[in-house]
């Protein structure tokens, strides 16, 4: 993917931080994608990638995603996005996440996490222990808890618009929608599904998974292999798993009218969108359909109320059928229509870099923002070296940032 500089100045990266902590065996990747909105939210990942290069890869893309997930769903958020190498099964322990709070305390609120992928409310409670900067704790610590069942809801919410489009009904009873990925969103996702109405296929590589689902649910949901579930005659297919399952090989095996699923970039590359739109399926681009999560930890920040958040969720219906109808009116295919409608927000939004709605309202020229952030630094190494270390010593966090400081403009 070439070298770090070169990758952040061509995808328009703010800042890569990355940190090591020797005694816990904490490796981790931040990547702040833009600022232009507000302070970057985005969960942490925590897998076992083949390598560093596959991990920077993946942080990358899904900051990048944040960003125009935000930008599309009208939060006041930036893009970020973590990583975590190793094997939670193996890696995970209360010294290792609070090295990690540490780290992202660090970047003085240019970063705000919650949980993902291997992650999760309990790790975000320890990570709570460290910083302020994290969202999706558990409710005695004031947040609003496992933000699955919102991200669930989210995709429902997606799914009417859908039906509108498709067979002018945006009622799931008698449809058929295969879920692949039947993880903390899958899950939820399926039994939002079977109350109504629709028959659902199942499939995951966790066997486990997928048998606790049906023994759920009964006779409204079957499995199937999860190299086969792109690939079943159904209505709606929805990957709620990892992403990049939507390419030049899959989509012709599609036998689907319309894509909506939680997954992070279901598209292998931008020129999927268009080959979803000539093969005849709807795709609900997945930044869009999946916002419900980072919109439900976003209402943390002025202060969390379960039935404000459950209205902007639901939201999420109006927002497809604007992207829909921009589609519609420029001849182009929904995902980048999507895109569009976000990139017109963020060009509206400011410079970015350091982000001035982090309460401070940095302002000026380019030295005193570069002023600030020296600031923050120094203020970040002083609160380091008062709990007891120092960055890069003692076998402390140690943090390395490249800024490139230039927000991405760019239109696929």
């Amino acid at each position: 993917m070439g070298g770090v500089f070169t990758h952040a100045d061509e995808e328009g990266f703010e800042q890569l931080a990355f940190a090591h902590h020797g005694p816990s065996g904490l490796r981790a990747i931040v990547a702040i994608h833009s600022t232009a909105l507000g302070p970057a939210l985005g969960g942490t990942r925590f897998r076992p990638y083949a390598s560093e290069a596959e991990a920077l890869a993946d942080v990358c893309r899904l900051a990048r995603g944040m960003t125009y997930k935000h930008a599309v769903s009208g939060l006041d958020c930036g893009g970020g996005k973590a990583v975590i190498l190793g094997d939670p099964g193996r890696l995970r322990s209360e010294a290792l996440i609070r090295a990690y709070g540490r780290f992202v305390d660090g970047l003085a609120g240019r970063y705000v996490t919650a949980e993902d992928v291997g992650t999760t409310q309990a790790d975000m409670d320890l990570v709570r222990q460290e910083t302020a900067h994290v969202t999706g704790v558990s409710e005695r610590l004031g947040g609003s808890g496992d933000p699955s069942p919102a991200t669930a809801l989210g995709v429902l919410a997606a799914l009417g618009p859908v039906g509108e489009r498709v067979w002018d009904d945006e009622s799931l009873a008698g449809r058929h929608v295969v879920v692949a990925g039947v993880g903390k969103v899958g899950s939820a996702l399926v039994a939002g599904l079977v109350a109504a109405g629709a028959r659902v296929t199942v499939a995951d590589v966790d066997r486990a998974a997928v048998a606790a689902v049906v023994a759920a649910h009964g006779t409204a949901v079957e499995a199937v292999a999860p190299e086969e579930a792109h690939a079943v005659a159904c209505d709606v297919f929805a990957p709620c798993a990892l992403g990049g399952v939507l390419g030049e090989a899959t989509i012709p095996e599609l036998r689907c009218a319309a894509v909506c699923g939680s997954a992070n970039n279901q598209l292998v590359t931008p020129a999927d969108g268009d080959r979803l739109a000539e093969a005849g399926v709807l795709y609900a681009p997945d930044f869009v359909v999946n916002a419900g999560g980072v919109i439900n930890i976003a209402e943390e920040r002025t202060g969390y109320d379960r039935e404000r958040a459950r209205a902007r969720i639901t939201g999420i219906a109006d927002t497809l059928r604007r992207v829909f109808a921009a589609a519609d009116a420029a001849g182009i295919a929904p995902a980048v229509a999507a895109e569009r409608l976000a990139e017109q927000r963020l060009a509206a939004g400011g410079d970015g870099f350091l982000g001035d709605r982090l309460g401070d309202h940095v302002g000026g020229d380019s030295t005193s923002i570069r002023r600030r952030d020296d600031s923050r630094r120094d203020d970040s190494r002083r609160a380091d070296s008062e709990r007891g270390g120092s960055v890069g010593a003692g076998g402390e966090v140690r943090h390395r940032a490249e800024a490139s400081g230039r927000r991405s403009s760019r239109t696929r």
